[in-house]
């Protein structure tokens, strides 16, 4: 007599065990590698019946959960799902204390401290700890794209990509964040989003030690000490540690601008730049500097501004020392000792000055058309940007909000505020070539610089004398007036 839950036939190939002898055979076939069971539907093959599989076809879900009605085609699935209810968890990781509801789930979890990814890309080798990650991945070589949007037609390679798309039609933002209101698609982005509230940031760089509140951040950043930039442009030859970037810059070659502002017509390249574009009709700065007021459209640029308060410039040249508060700035700074140009594809027709922004094109523009749309209520005087309007402003405010730790002195700009911090420091970072001189501004060393090579741009049209500041030739143009 067999008794109950007594396993006495044995694989020899695994050394799995079963009640049944039945058991056994129908296991021995994945051994075999042969799959006898076809779908008629969709011609995919099984090692046992596929009597499961057809429910997919049929949409049957017999297994129903009493506790919330929730349907599924598989008991072991219903079993499954009945664990979120009862919070059980059985399966415990050792290494962390981390707890599971299925085994399977726990022996994936282990791959994280083996470092166990035994599922290779046979066309990349890049690695992966789950099969159906490797099958997703696959599509990126494939091209694959099964899972497609009824509303617009946009195709996805992961069902799931797919669910959370549907919800930017149907609206749907069932995860709420209690600290502020704001909703949310996925459970993962009110996760993510609960660190700002919290100030947690959990990953680390080991090269400088920065944290992240975002995983994926921290590998981006990860690339700055690594100098890999695998993303090439094929038009201009222009690297990037991000594809997404790549893709974003190739819109520039193509001049493609898909998103609209439906209030003054402007096109833009992104949606997160129209969105920001749009704060400028709507006046909405959710941002607000807790220091001395300032609000502002984007969260990156309140960041910046902080550091103009703390004084801190995190990005340092391992050349000269010089210090910056935005990597950019350090990018650019780089090309100095490096003799290489900066990227700049935007070209002034009229005199020929590149930019590495259409903005800053645009800008330029106006001192060739004369166009001033900015004018001050106070005194008419009119300006080509309107923060060189809102700087002005203060003039007449009297608002001067950057103020020196030092001396006390307070000034209505924060260029002002780092020009007059170098009396105190004593700092002259430009220094000429050709004499030695220092100084304290790259702006005086250009002007110093016309001295050797007897540059004078500013000619007098009266009688032709020539000088090399604008304001020399003000100066000098009284003299016809008198």
């Amino acid at each position: 007599m067999i008794h109950s839950g007594q396993k006495r036939y044995n694989c020899d190939e695994c050394g799995k065990c079963f009640t049944r002898h039945a058991q056994l055979k129908e296991h021995l076939v994945i051994h075999s590698g042969k799959k006898p069971y076809k779908c008629d539907e969709c011609g995919k093959c099984f090692t046992q019946h596929a009597n499961t599989h057809l429910r997919i076809h049929s949409g049957k879900k017999p297994y129903k959960c009493d506790e919330c009605g929730k349907c599924f085609s598989e008991s072991g699935k219903l079993k499954r799902h009945l664990m979120i209810h009862t919070g059980e968890k059985p399966h415990k990781c050792d290494d962390c204390g981390k707890r599971f509801t299925r085994s399977g789930d726990l022996k994936t979890h282990l791959r994280i401290h083996t470092g166990e990814k035994p599922y290779e890309c046979d066309d990349c080798g890049k690695r992966f700890t789950l099969s159906g990650n490797m099958k997703t991945h696959l599509r990126i070589h494939s091209g694959k794209k099964p899972y497609k949007c009824d509303e617009c037609g946009k195709c996805f390679t992961e069902s799931g990509n797919l669910k959370t798309h549907l919800m930017i039609h149907s609206g749907e933002k069932p995860y709420k964040c209690d600290e502020c209101g704001k909703c949310f698609t996925q459970s993962g982005d009110l996760k993510r989003h609960l660190r700002i509230h919290t100030g947690e940031k959990p990953y680390e760089c080991d090269d400088c030690g920065k944290r992240f509140t975002l995983s994926g951040n921290m590998k981006k950043h990860l690339k700055i000490h690594s100098g890999k930039k695998p993303y090439k442009c094929d038009e201009c030859g222009k690297s990037f540690t991000e594809h997404a970037y790549l893709k974003t810059h190739l819109i520039i070659h193509s001049g493609k601008k898909p998103y609209k502002c439906d209030e003054c017509g402007k096109c833009f390249t992104e949606l997160e730049t129209l969105k920001t574009h749009l704060m400028i009709h709507s006046g909405e700065k959710p941002y607000k500097c807790d220091e001395c007021g300032k609000c502002f459209t984007q969260s990156g640029n309140l960041k910046r501004h902080l550091m103009i308060h703390s004084g801190q410039k995190p990005y340092k040249c391992d050349v000269c020392g010089k210090c910056f508060t935005r990597s950019g700035a350090l990018t650019t700074h780089l090309m100095i000792h490096s003799g290489q140009k900066p990227y700049k594809p935007h070209k002034c027709d009229e005199c020929g000055k590149c930019f590495n922004q259409s903005g800053h094109l645009k800008r330029h523009l106006k001192i060739h058309t004369g166009q001033k749309p900015y004018e001050c209520g106070e005194c008419s005087k009119c300006f080509t940007r309107s923060e060189r309007l809102k700087t002005h402003l203060r003039i007449h405010s009297g608002q001067k909000p950057y103020k020196c730790d030092v001396c006390g002195k307070c000034f209505s700009e924060s260029r002002n505020l780092k020009r007059h911090l170098m009396i105190h420091s004593g700092q002259k970072p430009y220094k000429c070539d050709v004499c030695g001189k220092c100084f304290s501004e790259s702006g005086n060393l250009k002007k110093h610089l016309m001295i050797h090579s007897g540059q004078k741009p500013y000619k007098c049209d009266e009688c032709g004398k020539c000088f090399i500041l604008y304001r020399n030739l003000k100066t000098h143009l009284s003299i016809h007036s008198r």
